[in-house]
């Protein structure tokens, strides 16, 4: 235990010792407040995986190296090792953070709708339509004069008309 101590106290590892408390420190405290830790600002996962992987490489090489001019070398891999190796382990903790995109209405089209209301015209209706999150949404629909739809029919969405608000549809349960 006191090779441990030893290799801990001495430099370069010393340097990060410190900062390991801190990080500990930090992390208890969290703990304690009850942070939501599913969403953890990426900032601190990001210091305290860069503190704690320089710390541990600064303390192997310590160990493994005599003393002397050697020491500043450990320091650099050190520092290298944890930089390269914390921006590898935060690839997941991105990918949590990273904001999904917001809903929208053309995300609609090219779905499949079932028609709800007693015809579709040019003017006038309104269909069901599923989202990726399996919610549904009654939306409302066009159709072209010559096409004639009813409730209960299978609709593809084909295009968005962003000036009426609505989704043009077409009939596919007869092929047209």
């Amino acid at each position: 235990m006191t090779e441990f101590v030893a290799a801990a106290l001495a430099f370069p590892t010393v340097l990060f010792s410190f900062l390991v408390l801190v990080v500990l420190a930090y992390w208890l405290t969290a703990a304690l407040i009850g942070m939501d830790h599913l969403h953890a600002p990426v900032l601190p996962i990001s210091i305290s995986l860069f503190v704690l992987i320089t710390w541990f490489a600064a303390l192997v090489g310590t160990v493994m190296t005599p003393e002397g001019k050697l020491r500043y070398v450990v320091l650099l891999g050190a520092l290298l090792v944890g930089a390269l190796l914390t921006k590898i382990f935060l690839i997941p903790v991105r990918n949590w953070t990273k904001p999904e995109k917001p809903a929208s209405r053309n995300d609609f089209v090219g779905r499949t709708a079932i028609v709800k209301t007693a015809r579709v015209t040019e003017n006038y209706g309104q269909a069901e339509v599923t989202a990726d999150d399996g919610g549904t949404a009654v939306v409302q629909v066009r159709a072209a004069q010559s096409t004639e739809l009813k409730a209960g029919q299978t609709a593809l969405i084909f295009d968005y008309d962003t000036e009426g608000e609505f989704f043009w549809v077409v009939d596919i349960t007869t092929g047209g």
